[in-house]
């Protein structure tokens, strides 16, 4: 009997394995026709009636002398199950695919200008022409249609400063847009298309709060240029944050809150195409990947479709989204900080590291930190405000911080700071501002995961091998260093790079800057063969005059002391953009 019991156990997980990337239907949704959902529904009712079966002839023959073996799934039934989810997956794409477009995007520089660092990971190289004269970068993006009016949502990288945009739809008709309004700090942006009722299908949104891990997760999108294109995944995780995307030399601004993580695979053209889930319905924005190689590598990731949801009817009402804003840079406290600060063991919260000068959080007072200790070799600020709530609401990370003003507040709100100064627990009343235009941020050469541009030249294919931003005050005083420093900052070393070999530091320190989680700690650039670098524009052009092969003296700050190191430079490898 207890042989039997495990036996029929293994069959029903089996059946439940099947299954496992459907999702169960939920209990709001209306049961009508062919839909997806229905067909999934089907899927789960044919494994309960396969299971119940099994279990009710296992128990038949446990009333028999002699024990019979347990029938395994047999190929029909198994073949009935995959028919159902495949006709589920095919719904799905019937309903989605005509709703989602691909974006053409074209660019005009000036060869002296031109900058691929610039441009975002969806771009393909300028076409070839003389120096001095225009070149054209042509980008492939995706989008989706929002509304009956020709709104069309896609990402802020995708068509940020393009000087042509062309929309494709499902059944080939492209059509010139235009941009009605895009927001930096989410990444996303809305074009209009005009006179084409016929081919607009909106799509429906779900509400990402609701989201699971584990739950099917189905991209569309046009990666590669390949329009119409359908993968199929999981929910990997929640609550991730993301900076936002830069295509311009200002830099990633913004840390996107809430962001989801897939491991349906995303490619370079799927930016700004959808996630949707087992019914066709929008979770999220598909925006960027983790890769080592700028192709999928299992790990993606999705702007919520809560944020769509506040972000897109602003920009289309009036061209812009408005951010509350507390003005303030800080990181997540550690057990050495902590320590370091004399506060209860176990402590948790957001350490306020610096303060924007006239920002909503300098006039309600709040302190930034005044002192530094020195952690695992790297020189740490402490002794500032820590803010552990936020209007009652516990707050233990700086990740949980930006998620709270972003799906909670809004501009104009006055919110109160539980803070705790010098071991004591105070409360502080903070009024938020929007968002400033632009504000003191890195300038970065990878701004999100799967945006690969590293270091290159524009003169010759010499190769140095790193992410690098540029030092700004903010990052001077993390780093313990002069605020007016200035050069580059290290922020990865490529694998098998002549940075690498050189044995030139990367940053390993993360804090927060402007909401921001920025990478400080690592060797500062400040000239190539003693001629002085302020930007990573003079550090391309600087590196493209020399040839591979050829050695190179470096002046960098480590530690905050001056040194000097040869590299030799290579040839760019033909997958490095």
């Amino acid at each position: 009997m207890k042989t039997h019991t495990l036996k029929i156990t293994s069959l029903f997980v089996l059946a439940t394995l099947l299954l496992s990337a459907c999702g169960a239907r939920p209990a709001n949704q209306a049961s009508a026709g062919n839909t997806s959902s229905n067909l999934i529904a089907q899927v789960v009712s044919q494994a309960e009636s396969v299971a119940a079966k099994k279990i009710q002839n296992s128990a038949q023959s446990d009333s028999q002398p002699t024990p019979q073996p347990t029938t395994a799934l047999q190929a029909s039934d198994a073949s009935s199950l995959l028919a159902a989810y495949e006709g589920a997956l095919e719904n799905v794409y019937t309903q989605v695919n005509p709703s989602v477009v691909n974006i053409r995007v074209v660019q005009q520089q000036s060869a002296s200008t031109l900058d691929q660092s610039q441009l975002p990971f969806d771009f393909n190289a300028p076409q070839n022409s003389q120096p001095q004269t225009p070149q054209y970068s042509e980008g492939l993006g995706s989008g989706f249609v929002w509304d009956s009016q020709g709104h069309i949502v896609t990402n802020n990288h995708v068509v940020e400063g393009a000087d042509k945009i062309e929309v494709t739809f499902a059944d080939g008709t492209i059509l010139p847009a235009t941009l009605v309004g895009a927001d930096s700090y989410s990444d996303l942006a809305v074009i209009k298309v005009e006179g084409t009722p016929d081919l607009l299908h909106p799509v429906q949104l779900a509400d990402s709060k609701q989201v699971k891990v584990g739950e099917m997760a189905i991209a569309i999108g046009n990666p590669f240029g390949l329009e119409g294109t359908m993968t199929v995944g999981i929910i990997s995780a929640l609550g991730r944050t993301l900076p936002a995307g830069n295509t311009t030399t200002s830099g990633a601004v913004y840390s996107i809150p809430d962001i989801i993580q897939t491991d349906a695979p995303i490619n370079p053209g799927n930016s700004g195409g959808v996630l949707v889930d087992e019914q066709g319905r929008v979770v999220g924005v598909t925006a960027a990947i983790e890769s080592t190689v700028n192709a999928n590598s299992g790990i993606g990731f999705a702007i919520p479709s809560a944020i769509v949801s506040k972000v897109v009817p602003s920009l289309i009402q009036t061209g812009k989204y408005e951010h509350p804003y507390l003005g303030i840079s800080g990181g997540t406290l550690t057990p050495d900080i902590v320590k370091a600060m004399n506060l209860h063991v176990g402590q948790r919260g957001v350490l306020v590291v610096t303060v924007a000068e006239g920002g909503p959080a300098a006039t309600a007072g709040l302190l930034p930190s005044q002192d530094t200790t020195t952690i695992d070799g790297q020189d740490v600020p402490v002794g500032g405000d820590v803010i552990t709530a936020i209007n009652g609401q516990t707050i233990t990370k700086m990740d949980e911080l930006i998620a709270y003003l972003n799906d909670q507040t809004e501009v104009g709100q006055s919110i109160k700071l539980t803070v705790l100064r010098g071991g004591n627990e105070t409360t502080i009343d903070v009024t938020l501002a929007a968002r400033p235009a632009s504000t003191p941020t890195p300038e970065v050469t990878q701004n999100t995961p799967g945006q690969q541009s590293p270091n290159s030249g524009t003169s010759s294919n010499a190769w140095l091998g790193i992410l690098g931003a540029q030092l700004t005050p903010e990052i001077a005083k993390a780093m313990n260093l002069k605020t007016d420093q200035q050069g580059i900052l290290i922020v990865q070393v490529e694998s098998g790079s002549p940075a690498e070999k050189a044995k030139l530091l990367a940053s390993t320190q993360e804090v927060t800057i402007n909401g921001q989680t920025v990478m400080v700690g690592g060797d500062v650039i400040t000239a190539v063969e003693g001629k002085a670098v302020v930007s990573l524009g003079e550090l391309r052009s600087l590196i493209a005059t020399y040839q591979p092969g050829k050695v190179v003296n470096l002046t960098i700050l480590r530690d905050g002391s001056a040194l000097q190191v040869p590299v030799t430079l290579a040839e760019r490898p033909a997958n490095v953009p």
